[in-house]
């Protein structure tokens, strides 16, 4: 019989997010795994150590997250299928939906579009701030919107696809695995010091977790758009990261606006390339790209129920 774990999980995701009173009591299985980072990086990131010994450090704790994330996977998989029999794949859903994050990243843009219709840039800067990192008090219309439009298209890949993609592929060992990358890559996988090293393998390892999911975002993106295919394959390439550039690339054409460009973090300014070549980002722009990601999310439903129901 076929299980549509993946299916059941995103309708639960997309009809309950990860509740607020839910977290309250019990937090975010993510949380575990930034616990589990900020105490290796506090006793194993030593700057008095060598580089070497840090990039062996941070490799070290790569393989810690993926044993206790896969291993706690396939535990909680088997201990399913073992009690639930038959209606395993209810379980095996209930387990598997706290990692993706539909409804929580729509929920966490939509107030930047209701403020900047409001105009109220400045709750709308503040709004923005929770979903980005980059400094955010002093932009104007366009640099939310870009923001907010940027982080909506990378997340789509982080948040959504990929979780979606190793659900499929291996199951609860390989989505619990993703979260745990992924989650060392946002806290440890920067460049600056006093990352650079420790933080290594967890970004080189998240970049390949990410890379069919990137590509596949991308795609579905122009799709759900009816368009940007030109700007998907000239402009990818532009962003730093060798993936998030195919979701960004791909909402930028889809909408005709133009991405990325110059931008502060730390109050330091950085001079990235623009992706895309339309015009500016505002507030039409941001509800047209939530339309766009709705479209998008809906397909990987269907794509989801294609692939379970040949399994």
């Amino acid at each position: 019989m076929a299980e549509p774990v993946a299916f059941a999980a995103l309708a639960l995701d997309a009809a309950l997010g990860w509740p607020g009173w839910l977290h309250a009591r019990i937090g975010h299985p993510v949380g575990a795994f930034a616990r589990i980072i900020g105490a290796a990086e506090r006793r194993w990131n030593r700057t008095e150590g060598s580089g070497i010994a840090r990039r062996w450090a941070g490799i070290g704790l790569l393989a810690i997250l993926l044993g206790v994330a896969g291993g706690a996977g396939l535990a909680v998989d088997g201990a399913i299928r073992r009690w639930a029999g038959d209606w395993a794949w209810v379980g095996l859903a209930l387990a598997a939906w706290p990692a993706l994050a539909q409804r929580s990243l729509y929920a966490h843009v939509v107030p930047v579009v209701r403020a900047l219709v409001a105009g109220d840039l400045g709750a709308a800067r503040r709004a923005v701030g929770w979903i980005v990192g980059r400094d955010t008090a002093e932009l104007d219309e366009a640099g939310v919107a870009r923001a907010g439009i940027e982080s909506l298209a990378e997340s789509f890949c982080d948040g959504v696809v990929a979780p979606l993609f190793w659900l499929l592929l291996l199951g609860l060992p390989g989505v619990w695995a993703y979260k745990a990358v992924n989650t060392a890559d946002s806290l440890i996988g920067h460049k600056e010091a006093p990352f650079t090293d420790f933080g290594w393998a967890a970004a080189r390892f998240d970049d390949g977790m990410n890379w069919v999911p990137a590509r596949l975002a991308g795609l579905l993106l122009c799709v759900a758009g009816g368009g940007g295919w030109g700007v998907l394959w000239r402009d990818h390439g532009r962003h730093a990261s060798p993936n998030a550039g195919w979701p960004e690339a791909a909402m930028a054409g889809a909408l005709a606006v133009r991405l990325a460009g110059p931008v502060r973090y730390d109050g330091v300014s950085h001079d990235k390339p623009w992706i895309g070549s339309g015009g500016e980002a505002d507030v039409w722009a941001m509800r047209a790209g939530l339309r766009v990601y709705l479209r998008a999310c809906l397909m990987l439903w269907g794509l989801a129920a294609l692939w379970e129901g040949s399994g």
